[in-house]
Parts: structure tokens; sequence; C-alpha cells
């Protein structure tokens, strides 16, 4: 089986290289060889490789940036998953896209459910959900996972810039009124696989899942369970305090619940993610 996955050095597209690794021809694309802010390249990417299953792991992720970078990330965001989408409907293939808990406003009080109403609050959510909605327009086989929090020990992300800081300050004041599920990116590649072999298999339950490691925190719930790895391997480690958003504008406003319900992936595929904060000590066990 040969897949094309968007992105190669990505925290995602990096760890489904790994879990993927000899049990399909993979072949990972980084943005010199697939612009996904051009649509032709990738019309003419897809067709010469001919893939047996396309995963579109890249995407515009500077949430904050995006404010005033509206173009690129619509472009990337929600014209190239359309365009990867009418590709992998015209040769018959399934397609797997990564989106995002910044879909929803938070407003909701518990878990959302991948039927509730979304309603993003900035321009990097507008345009994953635009992208979302791309896909669902052309139909087909398609597969829409949205996740949360995402880190690994590759790229830019709350466990290494928390590890830097931590290390680096006296003190460090965290956000503690957002609440959501740290997922590790080495779980979504698992649970990328373990779907993948449930196609395989003969499961064609497509449409939008949501995919996070389970349980809940705040990002200084996050901060002080890194804390406390760096205090058990005997380093550093700066005095944490919690803050409300309020104390941390940013140009792009974050939903203060971002907890999805796994329910009807693990119902439909079989498929549930370990706690996470026994992804995170997983995490931390692999070799950089």
């Amino acid at each position: 089986m040969k897949i094309l996955i968007t992105g190669n050095s990505g925290q995602v597209a990096r760890e489904l290289q790994l879990a993927l690794a000899g049990k399909a021809d993979v072949i990972a694309l980084g943005r010199d060889q697939l612009d996904l802010a051009d649509p032709e390249t990738i019309r003419q990417q897809v067709r010469i490789l001919s893939p047996d299953l396309l995963i579109n792991a890249a995407a515009y992720t500077a949430v904050d940036q995006a404010e005033n970078d509206q173009d690129a990330a619509f472009a990337i965001n929600a014209t190239a998953p359309g365009v990867l989408a009418e590709e992998a409907a015209a040769l018959g293939i399934p397609l797997i896209h990564y989106s995002t808990d910044y879909v929803y406003d938070g407003a909701k009080a518990g878990a959302y459910s991948e039927d509730d109403p979304t309603n993003p609050l900035g321009v990097y959510g507008s345009s994953k959900l635009a992208g979302e909605q791309a896909i669902q327009a052309v139909g087909g086989q398609y597969l829409i996972l949205r996740t949360s929090w995402v880190y690994s020990l590759h790229g830019r992300n709350f466990l290494l810039t928390m590890q830097r800081l931590l290390q680096e300050r006296e003190e460090l004041r965290v956000v503690d009124d957002q609440i959501g599920a740290p997922t590790w990116a080495g779980s979504i590649a698992q649970a990328t696989l373990e779907v993948i072999e449930q196609w395989q298999a003969g499961n064609h339950r497509w449409g939008v899942y949501h995919l996070t490691n389970q349980g809940e925190t705040s990002w200084f719930g996050f901060a002080s369970a890194i804390g406390e790895q760096l205090k058990a391997a005997g380093k550093p480690c700066a005095r944490l305090v919690p803050i409300p958003s309020s104390a941390y504008p940013t140009p792009a406003k974050r939903p203060l619940n971002s907890r999805l319900d796994g329910r009807k992936l693990a119902q439909d595929w079989q498929v549930s993610l370990t706690d996470w904060r026994s992804a995170l000590a997983e995490c931390l066990r692999q070799p950089r």
C-alpha cells in the first residue's frame, strides 16, 4: 500500500512516518515538494504518485499570526483540503485529514460531540472549519479527525516551550481557565494506524471524529505536569503561577473549553487513546 502524507517535518507527519514504517510505502512531501498554497501543484503530485491513501498532516498552525495572514491560512487550511479531497475522490481512495478544537467557541459546559454547532473565534479556526466543509462538499471516502493541544519532542509546541522556560526562569505565569486535552502526536499517529488497519479490514464509517488523549486539564495543569517530570529528572523548575486568560492577551482569542468527546471514534472504529498524563510520560521516554 502506498500512502502519501502532506508534510514531512511537522509533529504529526513525523510520528506518522515512524508508526507506518515497514507497514506501507510512505511518501511524505514537504513544502518544497508539495506547496499546499498552490492547488495545481497538489493536483500534479497526487496524480503522479497515485497513492492508495492520502493523509493531510500539514496545516497553517500559527494561530496568532493567522489573524493578519488570512489569505495564507485559508489557502493552506481551507482551499488545499478541498483540492486533496477532489483528487482523492477522482482516484477512489480515502483521505484522512486532521482538524482542531478551534472550530468551536468553547462556550459549552461539557465536552463537544461531533454534532455540536461550530463557531470558531478567529481566523485559524475559521480556516480549519472551511477546510472541513470543503472536504465534506466533495464527499467520497474521508475521515476528518479533530484533535487538540498537540505536542511532541519536535518542532514548536507547548511541551518544548515549557521545558525551556521552566529551566530558565524562577517564576512562570500560565493560563489556568482554558480546559482541554493535551494530545501527543505519537498518540495521534498510533490511532491513525489503527484506523487504517480497520479500513483495510472493511470498516468504511467515514465522517468527522474527535481524536484526543483522554482526560482534561488546563494549560497550567499541563505545565505543572511538565514541571513534575523535570523535577523527577533532577532538573531546575520555576515556580508556576496560575493566571486567567484576561491576564495574557493574544491576537487570537482561544476557546475556554476545548474538551472533545471521543466516544464516537471508539464506537465506530474501536480506537481510543490513553490518558494524557500517560501519553506525556511515554512521549518523554522517546529518543530525541
